[in-house]
């Protein structure tokens, strides 16, 4: 699939039918994640799989998408490291980029996700239910699974209403 392509048609998806997303399939889309650019090279995210369902059903509590979170058939948690970090606007934008490698590459291989934030208002909550350190703080949970087959519309701005002119001198 072409770049432009894969980022011109990638949709986030909320609905899965079930079959098993498997342990080569998530090490793939975590091989594209950690090959995002970071500052200094720092590479401050870290990753956990998620398949176990009493934690996807826990985590599901802890959001108001709950439903697209208990009906994934996996889940990637990503956090910073802040043991790694050395500037957190810097690593915040580079896990963003590990973020969408990992969401581009899962529209590649035909597989439905969805990046979820929401769930951040209960950071702390879930951080306990998966048993990490201090050291490393949620950033996202990106639910996975085999997309339900249906349209998705992808709607943008118009690129007019984007562009800031730059000051006439």
């Amino acid at each position: 699939m072409e770049t432009m392509e894969s980022i011109r048609e990638r949709r986030s998806v909320r609905e899965y039918t079930g079959e098993p997303v498997s342990s080569e399939e998530l090490d793939r889309l975590l091989q594209a994640a950690r090959w995002a650019p970071s500052g200094l090279n720092n590479q401050p995210w870290r990753f956990m799989k998620v398949t176990d369902r009493s934690l996807i059903d826990g985590l599901s509590e802890l959001t108001k998408y709950r439903g697209v979170v208990s009906g994934a058939e996996a889940l990637i948690a990503v956090f910073l490291d802040h043991q790694e970090m050395y500037d957190r606007t810097k690593d915040l934008q580079s896990s963003g980029a590990a973020l969408q490698n990992m969401l581009l590459a899962a529209h590649d291989m035909g597989l439905g996700a969805c990046w979820l934030g929401e769930i951040l208002n209960r950071r702390e909550e879930a951080e306990e239910l998966l048993g990490v350190s201090g050291d490393l703080e949620m950033v996202a949970v990106v639910a996975l699974g085999r997309p339900v087959a249906r349209e998705r519309a992808g709607v943008r701005h118009p690129m007019e209403d984007l562009l800031i002119p730059p000051p006439t001198r």
